[in-house]
């Protein structure tokens, strides 16, 4: 993906274990109880099979100054035809949470689904507690759909999401 001036997206690569890692283990306080990030090496290597399958991908939001992975998104269960989406799942890490990096790597990601992947729409879930979330996708465009009972399955029990949605505005996109 093309670079700008702050942050860049990238693919996720094997090369980005350690760093990965480190991160995630790092931000642990940061994601309870909302996800559970791969912080060890048999999750890393799970959550890299995961986003190299076709229906997946996951992209590093990376510092231009100094290539730093800050956060990551993923898009998840991409449907192609007639659907034309996608879900997502989304963290930063902890010494770049509150500076706007999510909030710009988003917005790219967004861009880069529509324009490049042309995806239709996307989906962020998100339980009704996580009010930074909210605010995050709210900022991004996002717009909220209703409640979904006992979503995901986290933490030891079935979880209520808040389904927000962007979509594509362009009225002639065809599958």
């Amino acid at each position: 993906m093309k670079k700008t001036s702050d942050i860049y997206l990238r693919r996720v690569t094997h090369a980005d274990e350690a760093e990965f890692i480190k991160l995630m283990r790092a931000s642990k306080d940061l994601h309870q109880p909302w996800i559970q990030a791969p912080d060890t090496p048999v999750l890393f290597r799970y959550y890299l099979q995961r986003i190299h399958r076709n229906d997946h991908e996951g992209f590093a939001i990376c510092r231009e100054t100094d290539d730093v992975i800050v956060g990551v998104i993923n898009l998840n269960n991409i449907v192609r035809g007639s659907f034309l989406s996608a879900s997502l799942g989304y963290y930063v890490g902890e010494p770049y949470h509150g500076q706007g990096y999510m909030q710009a790597g988003l917005s790219r990601l967004i861009d880069y689904a529509f324009t490049t992947m042309g995806l239709h729409r996307l989906e962020a879930n998100i339980q009704p507690d996580n009010v930074r979330s909210q605010e995050l996708v709210r900022r991004c465009g996002f717009e909220y759909e209703g409640l979904s009972k006992n979503f995901l399955f986290l933490n030891g029990a079935w979880q209520d999401h808040q389904r927000w949605c962007v979509v594509d505005s362009r009225d002639k996109l065809r599958p």
